[in-house]
C-alpha cells in the first residue's frame, strides 16, 4: 500500500509571507560607520547617526520613534486641531505613531494642540510631521530647547504680597521679584501626584534577597503655574511650602482650600491673563507620549550586625515633569500663535 505522504500533491514554491529585503542599490551607507542600512530608516541601525537622503529613502522612510534618554533634550510632534478625519486616516496615523485607533481618535478629537510623538532626533521628528501632513493632518515640531526645559526653568514661589496693581513674590530664599497684575499672561492649575515605594533588603547568598521592610508614601498637591510677559521662566505656587498669609482674613486652616482661594484671587486680579485648566482633562492622553517614568535611588549599604548587610531602594513616580512640559508648551504656543497652522 502506498504511504500517506505519497499522495500529497506538489504545490510548487511557497510565496514568503514577509516582504523580501531591499536590493543592494537601495541600501543607504552610513557616513559615520560606513555600514549599509535599509532605506526606511532615518538614523543608522548601528551608530544612530543621521542617514543621508536618497530618492528612494524620501519615499520609504518610516519613523522609529526612538525616545530620548533622560538627560537628552527631545523633539515633540504637536498635532493641531483639525476637522473630523476619516476612519482610514485615523488608522494610517495610528500605525505611523504606533498607537491604537481608539487612542489616535481621542488625540485627534481634542480642541487644543496636543503631543502625538516624542523623538530623540530632529530628523525623525520632521519625518513624523511630514508623514502626518501627507495624511492631511496639521502638525508642528517643537523641541524641548524651544520650550525652555532647563533644570531651573521652574521658580517655586514661597510667599507673595500684593495690592490692586502690584505684586511682589518671594522665591529662592530671600530673593524677590516685582511686577504688575497686568503683566500676568497665563495661569495653569494642576494636581501633582507622587508615589514612593521604599524597600529594605538583607543581602543573602540566595538568588533573591530577604525583604526586611516596605513602605509606600503618597503625596497629592495642587499647584498653580503662571507666566508674566517680562519673564521666560515658570512661577509655581504649591499647596505645601507656601505662606498663605497674603490671603489675610480669607486664610483657611486647610492648604487645599487656601490654594483654591488664592487661585480665584489671582484670576480675578490678572485681568489680561488666560486661564487654562486643560491639563487635568488631557492628562491620560499625555501618558501616551509623555509618560511618567519612575526613578529609582539607592540609600546605600548598611551593616545591620557583623556579617549582615542590608540595602535600601526607593522608587518614585510623579507627574510633575509631565505637567512642567505641558505648562511650557501652553506658554510657548500662547507666545507663538503663528506655530499653529
Amino acid at each position: 500500500m502506498p504511504k500517506d505522504n505519497e499522495n500529497i500533491p506538489f504545490l510548487g514554491p511557497v510565496e514568503p509571507s514577509e516582504p523580501l529585503g531591499f536590493p543592494a542599490e537601495q541600501m543607504i551607507r552610513c557616513e559615520e560607520c560606513l555600514r549599509a542600512n535599509p532605506p526606511t530608516r532615518v538614523s543608522c541601525l548601528y551608530c544612530v547617526a543621521p542617514l543621508p537622503l536618497t530618492e528612494t529613502s524620501v519615499r520609504l522612510r518610516k519613523p522609529v520613534l526612538r525616545q530620548p534618554e533622560k538627560h537628552q533634550l527631545g523633539y515633540n510632534n504637536i498635532l493641531t486641531p483639525a476637522a473630523q478625519a476619516s476612519t482610514e486616516i485615523v488608522t494610517d496615523a495610528a500605525t505611523l505613531l504606533k498607537l491604537s485607533d481608539e487612542n489616535m481618535q481621542a488625540l485627534m478629537s481634542q480642541s487644543i494642540p496636543i503631543p502625538v510623538a516624542r523623538t530623540a532626533s530632529s530628523e525623525e521628528a520632521e519625518l513624523v510631521t511630514l508623514r502626518l501632513r501627507d495624511l492631511g493632518l496639521s502638525c508642528v515640531t517643537i523641541s524641548d530647547d524651544e520650550l525652555g526645559l532647563t533644570d531651573n526653568v521652574v521658580k517655586r514661589v514661597r510667599a507673595m504680597s500684593f495690592d490692586d496693581e502690584d505684586v511682589v513674590i518671594y522665591h529662592s530664599g530671600s530673593e524677590q521679584t516685582s511686577f504688575t497684575w497686568s503683566e500676568v499672561i497665563l495661569i495653569l492649575p494642576a494636581r501633582l501626584i507622587e508615589t514612593t515605594m521604599e524597600i529594605k533588603e538583607r543581602l543573602t547568598r540566595k538568588k533573591e534577597n530577604e525583604i526586611l521592610e516596605t513602605n509606600e508614601f503618597f503625596r497629592d498637591e495642587v499647584v498653580i503655574d503662571f507666566y508674566t510677559a517680562a519673564h521666560s521662566f515658570t512661577w509655581r505656587i504649591g499647596g505645601s511650602g507656601f505662606d498663605f498669609s497674603c490671603l489675610g482674613t480669607e486664610k483657611a486652616l486647610v492648604a487645599n482650600e487656601n490654594i483654591a482661594r488664592l487661585q480665584r484671587l489671582i484670576v480675578t486680579k490678572a485681568v489680561n491673563a488666560r486661564f487654562d485648566d486643560s491639563y487635568q482633562r488631557v492628562r491620560n492622553l499625555l501618558e501616551l507620549v509623555w509618560s511618567t517614568q519612575p526613578e529609582t535611588q539607592s540609600s546605600g549599604w548598611r551593616r545591620e550586625r557583623p556579617g549582615k548587610l542590608s540595602v535600601g531602594v526607593a522608587t518614585t513616580k510623579s507627574n510633575e515633569p509631565q505637567f512642567t512640559r505641558y505648562s511650557r508648551l501652553r506658554h510657548y504656543l500662547s507666545c507663538h500663535p503663528d506655530k499653529i497652522l
